[in-house]
């Protein structure tokens, strides 16, 4: 029995990239009551789910990946030998490999050398003022990034903390929607709910995730303070509401092996798994609901690649660039 536990331990860390290091014998799980059971390997249900086609490295050597245990979703490429090294909130983790591919096609000398990462704006800022280190697991690496993207208002904050250089530049919207199981097994109809007792949530954490403050608007707008206590703090409390580790990735994974009912994300993300194949879809929050992000990208201060970094911020206004962004439900950003 201890084996199966420490197994289903394992499993659940490297489900959310865990990186704290363990050292402590099985018997110290022992009260753990998560999901005990042999793990599947199922690269069509657990990340990276792209196979590698997300890698923009030309050369990747001998490929070992492990769904489950041994991967790094939310980084791309070689740190190593990039010319232009981009920090971005994982909101749109999907849309960067055609994003990356279609910049490559107008400026080929960089084709192999570019090297993304899509964690949480928050946790990206974390690195950067960790001297732009950062350990996943037992590996510890050093990437100074050159553009970093985020929401806007994060954005501009930045510039004036002194992290970024302005101008912050702004390009696309996005709104938010629940996202479910196929089949809607639950009866999700609403934000409303949301908040009955018997539903299991997976929502983003308000610690790194920008998108979680949105969230809380939404939810306030619904059902006033008293469903977005219940939501963010009840559930929280009678663990009825998971708090991701990483970010809404997890929510999507969460849906899949029934262990949460539903859970706010971005639109664009449930358009992308309905388009990636994944039993997955959403319940659309009226717009008197809604909240809308506008993203924003700047230039990081002491970039090493400064021009590179001008240009891969004018492409995301371009016209093609805004052809990707709009195939996952992203809309233009234009001055009101």
């Amino acid at each position: 029995m201890r084996k199966v536990r420490l197994t289903g331990f394992l499993t659940a860390l490297s489900i959310v990239n865990a990186t704290s290091v363990m050292t402590a014998p099985a018997a110290d799980f022992a009260g753990w009551h998560g999901k005990a059971a042999a793990p599947n390997y199922q690269g069509q249900i657990f990340p990276p789910w792209q196979q590698g086609a997300n890698n923009p490295t030309i050369n990747k050597g001998f490929d070992f990946t492990v769904p489950e245990i041994d991967d790094l979703a939310d980084f791309h490429g070689d740190p190593q030998d990039s010319l232009l090294s981009i920090f971005v909130g994982g909101n749109y983790y999907f849309a960067m490999a055609p994003l990356v591919a279609a910049f490559e096609r107008e400026y080929p000398q960089l084709h192999g050398r570019i090297y993304y990462e899509t964690l949480p704006p928050g946790i990206l800022i974390k690195q950067m003022q960790h001297g732009d280190r950062i350990t996943v697991g037992n590996m510890t690496w050093t990437v100074h990034p050159d553009v970093y993207a985020a929401g806007l208002k994060k954005i501009n904050y930045y510039i004036q903390q002194g992290m970024l250089q302005g101008p912050a530049v702004p390009y696309v919207t996005n709104d938010l929607t629940i996202m479910i199981p196929a089949g809607n097994p639950a009866h999700i109809e609403s934000l409303q709910d949301l908040g009955k007792p018997g539903v299991k949530l997976s929502m983003p954490n308000p610690l790194w995730e920008g998108v979680a403050r949105q969230i809380k608007i939404s939810l306030t707008k619904a059902g006033g303070p008293a469903l977005e206590k219940m939501v963010y703090d009840t559930k929280v409390k009678e663990g009825k509401t998971i708090l991701t580790h990483v970010h809404h990735r997890q929510t999507p994974l969460l849906l899949m092996q029934g262990l949460a009912d539903a859970g706010v994300t971005w639109k664009s993300e449930a358009i992308f798994q309905e388009q990636a194949g994944h039993p997955i879809s959403n319940i659309p929050i009226p717009a008197q609901d809604n909240t809308t992000a506008i993203y924003g990208a700047a230039i990081v201060k002491g970039a090493p690649h400064p021009i590179w970094a001008e240009d891969w911020i004018k492409f995301l206004k371009s016209s093609t660039a805004l052809r990707i962004f709009e195939h996952y439900g992203f809309k233009a950003y234009s001055e009101k």
